[in-house]
């Protein structure tokens, strides 16, 4: 009785899930969660990252000093207290930040 139950909910259960995934096919909801995946995993843009950071397009070597302080000052505050999330935003922010900063030099003349 026990095995011919569970067999029995087990196919109601593998018929429901089927259902759902042509249900989520059909109104593309499936395509959409995929989407919004990819768009979340995508770099962070130089415009966001200098947002973050509050540093301007023309910087100085100066203001990149003080981004990296500021960058410091909110990844010690979020990770004692504050969020996750900001935190990593924030990291990435300055990720991006160095790795433009790196091709600039890179594609500078010498002097």
């Amino acid at each position: 009785l026990i095995v011919m139950g569970s067999t029995i909910i087990g196919r109601a259960m593998l018929q429901a899930y089927r259902k759902a995934l042509d249900n989520a096919n059909k109104t593309g909801v499936a395509h959409e969660t995929i989407n919004n995946i990819r768009r979340a995993s995508k770099a962070m843009t130089e415009q966001e990252a200098r947002q973050i950071l509050g540093v301007s397009e023309n910087s100085t070597l100066l203001t990149t000093i003080r981004a990296m302080q500021r960058y410091d000052n909110l990844f010690e505050r979020n990770a004692k207290a504050g969020s996750f999330y900001i935190q990593s935003k924030v990291h990435r922010a300055k990720e991006c930040l160095e790795t433009v900063y790196q091709k600039n030099k890179q594609d500078e003349p010498p002097t």
